[in-house]
């Protein structure tokens, strides 16, 4: 009988623990983590399983009547891959490559059979791959040959031309990292504006930092990128900061569930749509809308520009990541100034 009436105080004992244990807060939060796995697995599976060319700006030089005819072939392909449209000559083709207005160019040589495809490997090797294939199928269909033309050229060391992505990864991983470790030490909420402006002081500080780092890293180190570490470093510190930011305000406005919603946006939707493993042309539509308007969708587009395309197109990506840097100021200042006049309010009704 004190057998049972033991072994059913220690089974009391261990519900009482395990209750206060998961509390009604705790729940939600393992829900929430149950949650972001699933999206996790959801975008980059999605993304990345089965990637397929979708209008690819495309170039195509050609003397009279042939340029309407190429277009015309190009634009009929199965599943419409590419986007064609007709340049004046190569050297235009070019110059729109390195501007990033198109993304490859085939140059038709009358006197011949053999054409010129011009592509950038500095964008991403794996549509290089794919639009040499489209090409060459093309080309031979009509008893023609082709020779690719690499106009900017990926760094021997930078594999599959996946350096700028990484960089740009390891950049935002240290801004929403640092901005968990500020919440978290402190209190997901800061209780004041000076403590906000503190927080967002040190990431700008550590923004800098890392910035360098990253740009030292990949060029100077390791030889991975060749742009100049000055625009590298500028850019990785807008980036760090960005991210860094954007936490900071929404750890502000939902406390620490902000964390992951900093990781949901950066990490879970951010880095399958940034165009890494696969240029966005590549990616499912969803993935290829929302790449450019997240931090390493639009810091990936900028450091390929920096690296390989001398700085072209920048200005879009730029404007996109000071709009998360200043929006995510902003809102880090407001959210602490509205706490802090709710706990004005509260103290004196307390009070009395």
């Amino acid at each position: 009988m004190s057998h049972t009436t033991g072994a059913a105080s220690q089974k009391g004992s261990f519900l009482n623990e395990l209750r206060d244990a998961v509390t009604p807060r705790a729940t939600l939060l393992v829900l929430g983590v149950l949650a972001l796995q699933l999206l996790f697995i959801a975008s980059y599976v999605g993304a990345l399983h089965d990637p397929e060319p979708r209008d690819v700006p495309f170039g195509v030089a050609a003397p009279g009547a042939a340029a309407g005819r190429t277009v015309a072939k190009l634009a009929g392909l199965p599943g419409t891959p590419l986007d064609p449209r007709v340049v004046r000559d190569e050297a235009d083709a070019r110059k729109k490559i390195m501007d990033r207005e198109i993304d490859g160019a085939l140059v038709v040589d009358p006197r011949g059979t053999r054409d010129t495809l011009l592509v950038a490997s500095g964008g991403g090797t794996a549509l290089v791959t794919t639009l040499e294939g489209l090409v060459t199928e093309v080309e031979r269909a009509g008893r023609r040959t082709v020779r690719t033309v690499d106009v900017a050229p990926a760094s021997a060391r930078d594999f599959d031309g996946l350096s700028s992505f990484y960089l740009v990864v390891g950049w935002c991983v240290g801004g929403y990292l640092c901005a968990s470790i500020l919440a978290i030490s402190t209190g997901a909420r800061p209780a004041d504006p000076r403590r906000a402006a503190i927080r967002l002081i040190v990431m700008a500080l550590v923004a800098i930092v890392g910035g360098l780092g990253g740009a030292v890293i990949v060029g100077p180190v390791l030889g991975a990128l060749p742009g100049a570490v000055v625009d590298l470093w500028g850019l990785g510190a807008l980036i760090t900061f960005a991210v860094g930011a954007a936490t900071l305000a929404l750890q502000g406005v939902f406390g620490i569930v902000g964390i992951g919603l900093a990781i949901l946006l950066v990490v879970v939707a951010g880095n399958p749509s940034a165009g890494g493993a696969f240029p966005l042309p590549m990616l499912p539509p969803f993935w290829k809308a929302i790449g450019p308007a997240l931090p390493p969708g639009a810091g990936t587009w900028a450091a390929r520009s920096v690296a390989y395309f001398r700085s072209n197109d920048l200005t879009l990506s730029l404007l996109v990541l000071w709009a998360w840097a200043v929006a995510g100021t902003a809102i880090t200042m407001l959210a602490a100034v509205l706490r802090r006049r709710r706990e004005g309010t509260r103290l004196p009704t307390q009070a009395g």
